[in-house]
């Protein structure tokens, strides 16, 4: 190490920051980090369009890896910023934490709240134009990320000032970028993905069109719903026994704050809201779900009573009778909104919780005065009614989760190989598929840090069973005594027992169908250990190709005739149907060493699309199951290279 003075202090100009640590800006230069870059421009042209200033947004995906945004609201200003002494399309492309939404002047609200979102998206594109029609005038204007003679890049640099090209009948902004494969590993868009989060927005904007136009597959889509959430939550509701059939629509103001609710009751066991705050997706909830819950609790209660439906004897129902069947969508917009986190998961402002409370309660006593909806009423509460009896009938199975030492002589003793590392954040708990695979992963093991639950048997659809059936199930009560955090109200994540839990099944349908199965359980009740990344899939090899001292572990049938060509001729090739075909050195080896082993992290990339995967894969209707793996599931089919070496 050498001497350190003021003149080591490396001076970052411009967005010269951007290009040298991306990750600050957009958490990572994979494909999540390539979205987010499209998705800042995106956003703000939904704040233009949803604040009144337009009605229109199209995408569009080029040939040429490079994508544009087009809407048609004011156009970004074109005039000469007072003290940039830059136009404003210049000062918004090339200055971090420059923007209209710091202030509630030109925006109502935002969901663009950093101010850096165009200039970071400048920064990290090999070029970027921009095209502006504004006051009967159209003006264009070029950047790009140059390198010099030793290789250093200055991004996002103005090819030329703002020009003008002309007279306009038009307003709005086109800007079309190329992200820069100097930053990004994988330049190519999803174009499931955009369509997703299209589909989210124009149920959050009613009456807004957006399209996605993609020139490399040539298709086009197109997305405008006119019921706004209405629609959006019968769409994620599609295919379910509903307890009535027109959702409960809540909309109201409040000195510049906008609320809208829709809410459907259907029939089944689990509670599904989905929540948004200028239409950014809060999946951790936040002052707005806590506030809408507190009054949807406290107005049916007092209906239950005005009605005879609850006795005066009788206890108030709590909110986990509320849970059975309860989907909703709630969106607000205001200004000066305070999220939880770079992520903007979660929000924070604890006003809101009042305002949204007292609003709802509000509407609620509005929608249930009409003679017409008492029905509904009286269905929502014999639903809580219902509820709350399996509530006490199940208060002892839950108690048994809390007894630990009851429930670990009850459901554990001969189960669970702990590890004797008492450290969750160093810790594994394996989820093992049948008794002989769970032998050889115990044997196997690294027994410090490495804990393994074999499964005799599949578990509960946790879809389809009340909460009482669930707790009942062996399979399940072993899962939850294991990871030790509780379920459901009892959650804390603060007692978990293993940093990484990896489910473990076999390569197989049946293997699939326990992944499926276990993956809904913890959906449905456990959802903060998949939202905080602690849900791993295993993958055990396929098969293992081998000759004398070399042998190759193969995951997948496209990588077999690579290791076939390695291995050379006289290479024999052992296909493995199950983890317990596998002694306790080859599964050490291949699917529990940290150093050699495939795991996959479950994440939920979308709220609504888990929720309708779940639903249609573990749901009772049949037809929607059927369609959706005739859709979208891949068969292998043996070309003759595999007949012949299998």
């Amino acid at each position: 190490m050498s001497k350190y003075e003021s003149k080591d202090i490396l001076v970052l100009e411009g967005l010269d920051a951007v290009r040298l640590r991306p990750g600050m800006y957009i958490g990572t230069t994979g494909i999540k980090g390539l979205h987010h870059i499209l998705w800042e421009i995106v956003d703000n042209a939904i704040d233009e369009v949803s604040n009144g200033f337009g009605n229109r947004i199209i995408i569009t995906l080029e040939k040429d890896g490079s994508i544009s945004i087009e809407d048609n609201g004011r156009g970004i200003p074109v005039d000469m910023h007072p003290t940039q002494k830059k136009s404003g399309v210049e000062v918004v492309f090339t200055q971090l934490h420059a923007g209209g939404k710091f202030n509630n002047n030109s925006y109502g609200y935002s969901g663009g709240l950093h101010g850096v979102g165009a200039a970071v998206t400048n920064a990290l594109s090999e070029w970027l134009n921009v095209t502006v029609n504004r006051d009967g005038k159209k003006y264009y204007m070029e950047f790009k990320s140059i390198a010099n003679n030793r290789k250093k890049i200055k991004c996002g640099v103005p090819v030329s000032p703002l020009k003008e090209l002309g007279e306009s009948r038009t307003s709005g902004t086109l800007i079309q970028f190329k992200p820069d494969e100097r930053v990004f590993k994988n330049l190519n868009f999803d174009v499931d993905l955009i369509n997703e989060r299209l589909k989210e927005l124009a149920f959050l904007n009613r009456g807004i069109s957006l399209k996605l136009k993609d020139k490399i597959h040539s298709k086009t889509y197109d997305y405008c719903y006119h019921g706004g959430l209405s629609d959006f939550i019968l769409y994620i509701n599609e295919g379910k026994t509903k307890l009535y059939n027109k959702p409960i629509e809540l909309k109201a103001e409040s000195d510049g704050f906008e609320m809208e609710i829709a809410i459907l009751h259907i029939n089944n066991y689990t509670e599904n809201i989905l929540s948004y705050a200028n239409n950014i997706p809060t999946n951790e909830g936040g002052t707005h779900n806590n506030g809408f819950k507190n009054g949807f609790i406290k107005f049916m209660n007092e209906y239950a009573r005005k009605h005879k439906l609850i006795k005066e004897k009788e206890s108030n129902f709590v909110a986990d009778d509320y849970k059975e069947g309860f989907s909703a969508i709630l969106s607000i917009k205001a200004n000066n909104l305070q999220f939880e986190g770079q992520t903007k998961t979660k929000l924070g402002n604890p006003e809101i919780r009042n305002i949204v409370e007292k609003l709802v309660i509000g509407e609620l006593n509005r929608f249930f005065s009409g003679n017409n909806n008492l029905k509904i009423g009286e269905e929502i509460i014999n639903k809580a009614k219902s509820a709350a009896k399996v509530r006490e009938a199940a208060k002892r199975v839950k108690d048994l989760t809390r007894a630990k030492n009851s429930i670990v002589s009850y459901s554990l003793v001969g189960k669970l190989a702990s590890c004797s590392n008492r450290k969750a954040d160093n810790s594994e708990l394996f989820i093992v598929e049948g008794d002989s695979a769970g032998g050889s992963a115990k044997q196997g093991r690294d027994r410090k840090f490495q804990a393994i639950l074999p499964l005799k048997g599949k578990p509960l659809n946790a879809e389809k069973k009340k909460i009482d059936q669930v707790l009942a199930n062996d399979e399940i009560k072993t899962i939850i005594s294991a990871i030790e955090t509780g379920i459901g109200g009892d959650f804390n994540i603060n007692n978990l027992r293993y940093d990484k839990i990896i489910i473990l099944s076999d390569a197989d349908q049946d293997g699939a169908h326990i992944r499926a199965i276990l993956l809904t359980f913890f959906y449905r009740y456990m959802c903060d250990l998949i939202k905080e990344g602690h849900i791993y899939i295993g993958l055990p090899p396929l098969y293992k190709v081998y000759k004398q001292n070399k042998e190759e572990y193969v995951y997948s049938d496209d990588e077999l005739k690579e290791a076939v060509k390695r291995i050379g001729k006289g290479y024999q090739i052992q296909r493995y149907k199950g983890l317990g075909e596998m002694n306790p050195e080859q599964l050490w080896d291949t699917t529990m060493d940290p150093e050699k082993r495939n795991l996959i992290r479950v994440k939920i990339q979308d709220a609504e699309d888990a929720e309708k995967i779940i639903t249609t894969l573990m749901g009772d209707d049949i037809n929607a199951r059927k369609e959706y793996i005739a859709k979208f599931a891949k068969f292998y089919k043996e070309d003759n290279f595999l007949k012949e070496i299998l």
